[in-house]
């Protein structure tokens, strides 16, 4: 099973998207409609939300007015967290048997207006974000609903701006043109990233990768998407992660890399790294089988667990080491000499560059030979971390 949140700003066209992934198979849950549903006549909810409020929110039938409702918990804060804290709980359950009901091999996507707002979006492998911009959602709103132009940019002002939301988004679709043009990009969206990311999860293989190592020029989206994925493994890992850190070529700006996202968390044991690891899959990634070590510099082998991408549009790598493991200092001591130190980073690009280009037939092949120099490097960054205090 996929997990999918879909989100994005009123206007944007948000359930349009989610209309078409329900024709192409997806099993979708509204999360407003769960709303309306848990605060119906006669539920539990709805009693609740009379005892907070008064009876005042409810219509001549005793039914929720949700109008007058919203006119109380718009502008007010602590009255708008008083009915989160009795709905919320509410939705949530009702979201999580409906889950359970879609079957293993669901495409399951949650229509979340509030996915953002209410920091929801670790808990899903992968987010998708419905984009317009303002004046298109100004000019659907005033046509399609009869509200005013002043009232569409006072509740627009009241979400998440565009910067929070991209902040979170996997997938950023651009719903400002023509229907039949976001259609065009969901089904592709669907067939080339959605449908092989569920069968790998559900198969617990890690998605293809190219067999030679090609090195890119560094991408600034490298930071945006490692911190979206120590979101995803820290809500998975809990108070098993020590700490979670984005490592690599990545993670040092500037830097050509291979365009593999490498993250980092280190745990109390090796017993626990293979429980976090094998509950990677929420977050996306799947527990790569066999037994996975660093080689230290002493030439010792020590013992981690690794965990990579089932999703085909980003590559990443989950290195969960013990915090007995030498290894997990040195990968920050490494990434923070090469941030500090352009030159060693010019050097290490070149490096790695001249042995893309030998044609390696394999990354452990690549990686091997990339060893003499980083353990050369690190013999350097001991003497740097000594002389400016450094600490992982």
């Amino acid at each position: 099973m996929l997990r999918v949140g879909l989100t994005g700003g009123i206007g944007a066209g948000k359930s349009t998207v989610a209309g078409r992934l329900d024709e192409l198979g997806a099993t979708l849950i509204d999360a407003d409609r769960i709303a309306r549903e848990v605060v119906e006549p006669g539920t539990a909810g709805l009693e609740a939300v009379v005892a907070e409020f008064g009876t005042e929110v409810l219509d001549a039938d005793g039914a929720l007015d949700r109008s007058r409702l919203g006119r109380i918990v718009f502008d007010d804060d602590e009255r708008r967290r008083a009915l989160n804290a009795i709905v919320h709980p509410l939705v949530y359950r009702r979201r999580e048997q409906l889950v359970d009901e879609a079957g293993p091999a669901a495409v399951v996507v949650e229509d979340i207006p509030l996915l953002v707002e209410n920091g929801l979006a670790p808990s899903y492998p992968l987010v998708l974000v419905v984009h317009a911009d303002e004046e298109t959602r100004v000019r659907r709103l005033v046509a399609d609903r009869g509200m005013s132009a002043s009232d569409v940019r006072a509740r627009i002002a009241a979400q998440a701006t565009d910067a929070d939301r991209r902040a979170v988004a996997d997938v950023w679709l651009d719903n400002s043109g023509p229907p039949e043009r976001t259609v065009e990009t969901l089904d592709r969206l669907w067939h080339d990233r959605v449908v092989p990311f569920e069968a790998n999860l559900r198969a617990g293989v890690r998605a293809a990768r190219p067999e030679h190592v090609v090195i890119a020029e560094p991408d600034p989206s490298w930071a945006d998407d490692a911190h979206r994925m120590a979101q995803r493994v820290l809500r998975v890992a809990g108070e098993s992660a020590l700490r979670v850190d984005h490592i690599g070529s990545t993670a040092v700006p500037g830097l050509a890399a291979k365009n593999v996202v490498d993250l980092q968390i280190v745990v109390a044991d090796l017993a626990t790294a293979v429980e976090v690891a094998g509950a990677l899959p929420a977050a996306g990634l799947v527990r790569m089988p066999d037994r996975w070590w660093d080689v230290g510099r002493d030439g010792r082998a020590w013992d981690k667990e690794l965990a990579c991408n089932a999703d085909p549009a980003r590559a990443v790598n989950c290195h969960i080491r013990p915090e007995s493991s030498p290894a997990w200092r040195d990968a920050l001591l490494l990434r923070d000499r090469l941030r500090a130190a352009p030159d060693d980073g010019a050097e290490y690009a070149a490096l790695k560059r001249r042995l893309a280009a030998r044609g390696y037939g394999s990354v452990d092949e690549y990686a091997a030979a990339k060893t003499s120099w980083i353990n050369a490097m690190l013999e350097r960054a001991d003497a740097w971390a000594k002389r400016v205090g450094w600490r992982p």
